[in-house]
């Protein structure tokens, strides 16, 4: 633990505060394996507060969630000036403050009036200790040794420290060690008035003959950095007990080609790349170093060890990339091509390549999607870095789904819940609605760059402009396309005048003794039947169980049968009304008798038609009664287009007085309708 460079003591009553500075400790420049291992953190990062870096003049506080937090912003918003503001809180890797190059330049001014040498706070986070490590102060100390489990983390310019403060009650501390001790009745009396632990060490001190737990208790306090109860809580548990915080974004992927010499060289030198960081972890997961590869006679062995550790993790990968499962990573040791430029011109070159077996050939790794080899040097690298220490890790993911496909970007979502999220805090930015989940709004913080203030972190949404907001509004309209109008088992239909006819018709069938519509259907009209074979591509995406109801005239009835040939649509899932009615063409309004639905026409029509249509106006060898009717609507020269919907609202309206005049073969048609579609649906 390194020294403490200031210290300073604020005490009302017996409540004190202790603020120190303990100067930084980074990782080491060279291998992932090499951080200093440690026992698990469990401290909580809760809220943070950044000011005065890059674009985040002052960001307000924010409250960090216990596993995920999102932030969404425009592009330029200050998202990733944020996570690396965080990142040098407790870097697995060396990142400091430059003043002169982070400090906001509108407030150049500002700066350099501040007195030389005065810190300037750039990162405030709280953390909080969890119930175990409580308990564990509380074991060392007494019940009533800390005044909060929260504890303050300060770093900024012109000190390479960290600044912890924390409340404990030290006079409680001294009771509870002071209860410890079995002193005769003198001693006891002379250590009696101690309120503070220099007090306590001094009246331990001056014991004529101290028994040996009064010894014990006054070595074990001269053993605290300056014999300090403050300096020693940070040492011991704020300080040591830190997460890690983990930096990566789409820049770090890991290379798909290397020189080994060259990457022995830059990884002693501490000059590696994140990415290259991967690729070294890479090969730590194998059990080898870059300097076995010097030795051409293990190469078979070293291949071995190699293909071994790709189909490690290889199958992680695969365990959540869902876009292509035909592929597995592999390593090979090449020597360097003939007129190759530095640092390629001197090998052995260590190549990874990506075989496809659906196409039996492999590419270098380079070569494939960005998506991928985002997602593949990230598993690399977070593997590396769990299997480096017991040290806990907040994971800092800038833009993670940037080059990710809709899908992937959902499987990415799923690998932040289910690997990274149980045992690690997350941080991501982003501004793509599939990086949003709906069903978890509390993690969102939107990201606003004010004209005044630079970069704003809130929780609360209605504050962020459209611009902002607009990923979260996208995500909401996905979910509900897919809950709200959408269900488990969805029957499209052409149109709101087909659910009208459906919702009268399942009544009156029930009524009568018939088979009504099971509501476990969840009826979506789509507009259209030119829209049918994209809803039912897109809902079947989903994996929904989705039937189709179309009139028999449908063109576009040809585009939703190649659907059902190819297995995106249910069995026996087109359903035409031709079925049910006898005739080669109809209409869902075919259902009905021609004269009942002629009724319903001149109630809508009433105000439009001079005079009734009767029934010897229509054309009886048209099998369709609405083509029928569009007819007499033509050469009656009736300006007012013939609407679909305007029959069917009568029926909704005049339901009481209509229904029970629908005859009883509109009634069995209605049944043979339900039972069909029913049958599409699982046994309850």
């Amino acid at each position: 633990m390194a020294s403490g460079t200031y210290l300073e003591r604020n005490t009302e009553g017996t409540q004190c505060q202790a603020v120190v500075i303990i100067a930084s400790r980074h990782g080491t420049p060279g291998l992932l394996s090499e951080i200093e291992e440690g026992p698990p953190a469990k401290v909580q990062l809760i809220k943070a507060r950044i000011t005065d870096y890059r674009s985040v003049e002052d960001s307000d506080i924010f409250d960090v969630e216990k596993d995920v937090t999102c932030l969404v912003g425009k592009n330029e918003s200050g998202k990733t000036t944020l996570l690396q503001g965080l990142f040098r809180l407790n870097p697995v890797e060396p990142a400091t403050f430059d003043e002169v190059v982070d400090f906001p330049a509108r407030k150049t001014r500002e700066r350099k009036q501040l007195p030389a040498g005065k810190k300037i706070p750039v990162v405030r986070a709280t953390f909080r200790f969890d119930d175990t490590e409580m308990k564990a102060i509380e074991e060392e100390f007494g019940p009533k040794a800390m005044r909060s489990s929260e504890f303050e983390v300060i770093i900024g310019y012109r000190r390479n420290a960290r600044n912890f403060t924390l409340l404990y009650n030290e006079a409680a501390v001294v009771d509870h060690l002071r209860s410890t001790l079995d002193l005769p009745a003198a001693a006891a009396k002379a250590i009696a008035g101690a309120k503070t632990i220099a007090a306590l060490l001094d009246s331990l001190d001056e014991l004529q003959e101290p028994p040996s737990d009064a010894i014990a208790l006054a070595d074990r306090i001269r053993g605290w950095r300056d014999c300090d109860l403050g300096l020693y809580l940070i040492d011991q548990y704020a300080n040591r007990l830190m997460p890690k915080f983990v930096y990566f974004a789409e820049y770090d992927s890991m290379p798909g080609k290397v020189s080994l010499p060259d990457l022995i060289r830059r990884r002693d030198s501490g000059e590696l790349k994140r990415g290259e960081r991967a690729l070294l972890s890479l090969l730590d997961m194998a059990g080898v170093s870059p300097e076995e590869f010097k030795d051409s006679d293990q190469h078979e062995r070293l291949l071995r060890e190699l293909e071994n550790s790709g189909n490690v993790i290889s199958d992680e990968v695969f365990e959540y990339w869902s876009q292509n499962t035909e592929l597995e990573v592999q390593l090979k040791v090449l020597p360097p091509e003939a007129g190759a430029l530095p640092p390629f011109d001197t090998g052995p070159i260590l190549q990874v390549r990506v075989f496809n077996r659906r196409h039996r050939a492999s590419v270098p790794f380079d070569d494939r999607s960005r998506g991928f080899v985002w997602f593949f040097s990230f598993l690399a690298y977070f593997n590396e870095l769990e299997a480096a220490g017991t040290t806990d890790l907040i994971l800092l993911l800038d833009e993670p789904g940037l080059s990710l496909h809709g899908r992937a970007q959902e499987d990415l979502l799923r690998l932040i819940d289910e690997r990274l999220a149980p045992k690690h805090q997350v941080l991501y930015t982003t501004h793509s609605p599939f990086m949003v989940d709906p069903e978890n709004l509390q993690r969102v913080r939107t990201v606003i760059d004010m004209e005044r203030g630079g970069a704003k972190v809130s929780s609360e949404i209605f504050k962020a402009d459209e611009d902002t907001a607009f990923p979260l509004l996208a995500a909401m309209g996905v979910e509900m396309t897919q809950t709200l109008f959408v269900g488990e088992h969805t029957l499209l239909l052409e149109g709101p005048s087909d659910l009208i006819y459906l919702d009268v018709l399942t009544d009156v069938a029930e009524a009568n003794g018939s088979t009504g519509l099971d509501p476990r259907w969840v009826k979506t009209p789509i507009g259209g039947s030119g829209k049918l074979s994209t809803f039912v591509t897109l809902l079947g995406a989903n994996k929904l169980d989705v039937a189709v109801l179309v009139d028999s005239s449908t063109k576009d009835v040809g585009a939703v049968q190649r659907l059902r040939d190819n297995d995106q649509l249910a069995k026996n899932g087109l359903v035409e009304i031709s079925e049910f009615t006898s005739t080669a063409d109809a209409d869902v309004e075919d259902l009905f008798g021609r004269d009942f639905y002629l009724e319903l026409v001149n109630r809508a029509y009433a105000s439009e038609l001079t005079k009734p249509i009767s029934a010897s106006e229509l054309n009886a060898r048209d099998p369709r009664v609405v083509r029928q009717i569009e007819a007499v609507f033509k050469k009656r020269k009736i300006t007012t287009r013939f609407n679909h919907y305007k029959p069917a609202a009568v029926l909704l309206r005049e339901q009481a007085t209509l229904a029970p005049r629908i005859d009883a073969a509109t009634i069995t048609r209605a049944d043979q309708l339900f039972t069909r579609l029913n049958s599409l649906l699982p046994k309850r």
